[in-house]
């Protein structure tokens, strides 16, 4: 079945929220200062009501198998968004959906007039890292903003 890449919905909130704790736990990265204890897990479909922000869903025969978007972090230098929450299901890796999501996220941030793009992540998550550097992101030697989440300890930036 082909796969369908949509803006975020309220009825994805649920499904959305126990599959990044799913994939946080998969990978032992499920502690504090992630977004597995971040209260805005459970309602990402209002989280990304922010302005000059937007959120992808991959959906395989109804089922939420990823997705990925961009938010306008407090304290990023101006001009700059932040790739937030890529996560996909286990069953949809090695199939192009991170790199779609990924994609469709920078063009949303392009859309809007963002120059640079920002990302936190986690050395575990080895295979997004390579995908995120293979886009064009390179490693940076400290955190941007204040995302609130302190326990990440990889940060990276995509000049657009």
């Amino acid at each position: 079945m082909a796969i369908i890449y949509r803006e975020i919905e309220e009825r994805d909130n649920k499904a959305l929220a126990a599959l990044i704790r799913t994939i946080l736990e998969e990978f032992k990265i499920d502690k504090p200062g992630t977004v597995y204890t971040d209260p805005t897990t459970d309602h990402l479909s209002e989280v990304f009501k922010q302005e000059q922000s937007s959120y992808w869903i991959a959906e395989e025969d109804g089922v939420l198998i990823g997705g990925c978007g961009i938010y306008p972090t407090k304290d990023l230098p101006v001009g700059c968004v932040e790739l937030v929450k890529l996560y996909t299901s286990a069953a949809a890796r090695g199939k192009g959906v991170g790199k779609t999501l990924m994609q469709k996220s920078i063009e949303s941030a392009q859309h809007f007039g963002y120059n640079n793009i920002y990302l936190e992540s986690f050395p575990e998550l080895k295979t997004a890292i390579s995908m995120y550097e293979k886009a064009g992101f390179k490693i940076l030697s400290a955190p941007l903003g204040n995302s609130g989440h302190f326990a990440c300890n990889v940060w990276m930036l995509l000049v657009l």
